[in-house]
């Protein structure tokens, strides 16, 4: 009896070091997510291509798309100082981290409503109000799904679940939020600078 509980207490908990299962699972998550905004990308682009008169109704305002790329950016570097701190066994700054990162993501989320609101089309005007509601939409969903992910890492954080042996999670975690941030390049590109190129 008392060897079988050594046993259990010498047990992980969860995964050790960062390229867990869970890693794994969300690179393919990534790859599955980067297929479906792959097509919505070329979505916009075909559909420009089939366009006959003018594609895009006014050229894009950067007013807040500038600043709130350059913010969401911003996060994807906070979170990244969060992860190296909890490595090296700083559990204040991956709280620290975490907790701007998702203060910046909804601030994210607040400026990019705001945007919607502001634009002189809705989504069933005509094929680029559709394409660009369905994208910047679709992003928006997944930097919802990221937030949800920081407030439990966040929570987790707090009550002491990571460590600098045990801190995969936070790892994934992290990996998905660069993930939201890349594609938003794309979409930003995308949407707001390729305009200007034409």
């Amino acid at each position: 009896m008392d060897e079988s509980m050594e046993l259990t207490q010498r047990l992980p908990v969860g995964s050790l070091g960062r390229h867990s299962s869970g890693w794994w699972g969300m690179w393919c998550l990534i790859a599955t997510e980067a297929a479906l905004f792959a097509y919505l990308l070329f979505r916009y682009f075909y559909l420009g291509s089939q366009a006959h008169g003018g594609w895009v109704p006014e050229l894009p305002k950067l007013k807040i798309a500038l600043p709130n790329t350059i913010l969401l950016l911003a996060s994807s570097a906070v979170v990244y100082w969060g992860e190296t701190g909890i490595r090296k066994g700083h559990r204040g700054r991956l709280i620290a981290g975490l907790a701007a990162t998702l203060i910046m993501g909804i601030v994210f989320v607040g400026l990019q409503a705001l945007e919607w609101h502001m634009k002189p089309f809705k989504m069933t005007d005509n094929a680029y109000a559709s394409s660009y509601f369905t994208t910047t939409g679709f992003h928006m969903m997944h930097v919802a799904a990221g937030l949800l992910i920081l407030a439990a890492l966040l929570w987790w954080a707090a009550i002491g679940k990571f460590g600098a042996e045990r801190h995969a999670a936070v790892s994934i975690g992290a990996l998905y939020w660069h993930f939201v941030d890349i594609v938003w390049l794309c979409v930003f590109t995308t949407f707001y600078v390729s305009p200007y190129l034409r």
